[in-house]
């Protein structure tokens, strides 16, 4: 079982609930070391003097803030450590939001929020279906490792699940990263049509497990058939078309591809057009049914 990140007391109100801190996100990237080609020398990073060369041991290093033209205020660890917020032990809720009012824009890192004791299970439970109930995200602010946090606290997976959010000062705008737009012109009603056509026709149920993350998997198997000595071999992808294509035509071939032919078994159909076809067949208890099983009710129906 996992280790608590932070623990503390969830405050709302004269309420307060003693509770745990769990990451509910894992990292799975594969990381690799550097080596210097055809040797088995790793390649470290050093902290070196830019004048002298000569590397730099971690208590002799000062930051410094560039203000420009080469000049710098430099500033020492000891003074940092001096202004920074002390380590939280409370998660007080400010206020209460709707949770469909908070844009996915400001979400950052998902924790799960655990009682620290049985005994205070009955407070939890409480707030817990009181939020629940109510579809709303209880606004904190709170301190994890020396930084402070802005998060929502809500109910998720039949516990409480917070969310650390951005502040709106590190929001970047669209247009102060990518500038002005080009002009967009309206488009044909008949063009909108045959879009919002094609939307409709890719519209399934949302199920995360139908995603993987496919180039890891290529990696792993690029690392084993390495490892046994094989050499992996890869088909150039063709060259992308320059030709300028007809905006209609392309949404109606779209729309046509997407369709079910006539004829066309339940089993040359994706998982999305048969959570589809069961959808407007009125098939029940769907979302939790294997393809297998779709495909079964399906035939039934």
């Amino acid at each position: 079982m996992a280790r608590p990140v932070w623990s503390g007391a969830l405050s709302l109100g004269l309420v307060t609930v003693p509770v745990e801190l769990y990451p509910a996100v894992a990292d799975h990237t594969i990381h690799f070391h550097q080596f210097e080609r055809g040797t088995s020398d790793r390649i470290r990073n050093r902290r070196v003097n830019e004048r002298t060369g000569d590397e730099v041991d971690r208590d002799e290093i000062v930051k410094g803030y560039e203000l420009g033209g080469g000049d710098h205020v430099l500033v020492e660890p000891d003074e940092l450590d001096e202004i920074a917020p002390e380590r939280s032990r409370r998660i007080d809720i400010e206020q209460f939001v709707e949770l469909d009012d908070i844009d996915p824009w400001f979400f950052d890192k998902t924790y799960w929020l655990k009682p620290a004791k049985d005994d205070f299970a009955k407070a939890y439970g409480l707030l817990l279906q009181a939020m629940d109930r109510s579809e709303k995200a209880g606004v904190a602010k709170f301190v994890l490792r020396g930084k402070e946090y802005l998060a929502a606290v809500r109910a998720g997976e039949g516990v409480m699940v917070l969310n650390t959010l951005h502040f709106v000062a590190d929001l970047r705008k669209p247009k102060d990263v990518m500038g002005e737009l080009p002009k967009l012109p309206k488009p044909r009603p008949k063009e909108l049509d045959m879009a919002l056509a094609l939307v409709d026709e890719m519209t399934a149920p949302w199920k995360p497990e139908d995603f993987r993350d496919e180039y890891s998997k290529r990696v792993e198997k690029l690392i084993k058939a390495k490892k046994a000595g094989k050499e992996i071999t890869h088909e150039e992808e063709p060259a992308p078309s320059a030709d300028v294509v007809d905006l209609f035509e392309a949404l109606s071939r779209s729309v046509k591809n997407r369709k079910k032919p006539a004829g066309k078994g339940l089993a040359e159909l994706s998982k999305a057009d048969l959570d589809k076809l069961a959808r407007e067949q009125g098939v029940k208890g769907r979302s939790k049914m294997t393809r297998a099983q779709l495909e079964k009710a399906l035939k039934a129906s």
